[in-house]
């Protein structure tokens, strides 16, 4: 049976994550679980619903996250997954148009912030804060960012004589962590799964970028050589 097949009636779903009915009816009002419907207006969980609702059960019982912060992290996955899935897309249709040699290389759609070959690392990476003017850019103690490296919630290069140095991207992380945390009043156990999300999305996207570029290249390489081999059996025949 699929995953996302909706099955269960809300008093099947809240017995299933050992909830009340009115906190997944509270969930539901948040955005944080949508739940179809039936013809007759009866809310139906499908085996990923569950899944979320107990993923969200972990997250504000176990380690504390406010439902702000569940909502950032629940978008987050969802961002995840639907990368994951374009992802799958892409490598199933490119391979099957290498399969074909039939694909025409103009039709195929651009990627955005595909690269034709490897640069240099970007401006944002470039390292160039010590961790007083960091902290002064980000309006935040020098402590503060100490622990939020102890924590991995961010990660500065060090210079020969190991001092810390932050980069733009650096910077742009700890906003996003300010942001959380006072803002939303996300503690460290939920902006650090937001973190680590984040990563996941920006090294999947680079991981899609790369195979797109790859494959195009398979893809042109192939068809570039079927086109030479045409070219020699026509001047073999003059």
């Amino acid at each position: 049976m699929s995953k996302d097949r909706p099955v269960y009636i809300i008093s099947v779903a809240a017995e299933l994550v050992d909830m009340h009915p009115q906190t997944l009816r509270l969930y539901e009002r948040k955005g944080l679980i949508r739940p179809k419907r039936s013809s007759g207006k009866t809310r139906l969980y499908s085996e990923r619903d569950i899944e979320h609702l107990r993923e969200i059960r972990r997250l504000t019982q176990e380690l504390g996250v406010n439902l702000a912060g569940v909502e950032e992290i629940m978008r987050l996955r969802q961002e995840l997954e639907a990368l994951q899935k374009r992802f799958e897309a892409e490598v199933e249709r490119l391979q099957r148009a290498l399969a074909d040699e039939a694909a025409e290389i103009e039709s195929l759609p651009a990627l955005p912030g595909e690269v034709k070959e490897k640069s240099k690392a970007a401006p944002s990476d470039r390292s160039v804060y010590v961790i007083s003017v960091a902290a002064e850019l980000v309006d935040m103690h020098p402590q503060t960012l100490r622990l939020y490296e102890r924590k991995g919630l961010i990660r500065p290069k060090r210079s020969s004589g190991k001092t810390r140095l932050y980069s733009e991207r650096d910077i742009e992380h700890l906003r996003e962590i300010r942001r959380l945390t006072q803002e939303l009043g996300v503690n460290l156990a939920g902006v650090e799964e937001i973190m680590r999300l984040r990563q996941e999305l920006e090294a999947l996207q680079e991981r899609f970028e790369a195979e797109m570029g790859r494959l195009r290249l398979e893809l042109l390489a192939k068809v570039g050589g079927a086109d030479g081999a045409e070219g020699e059996s026509d001047n073999s025949e003059a």
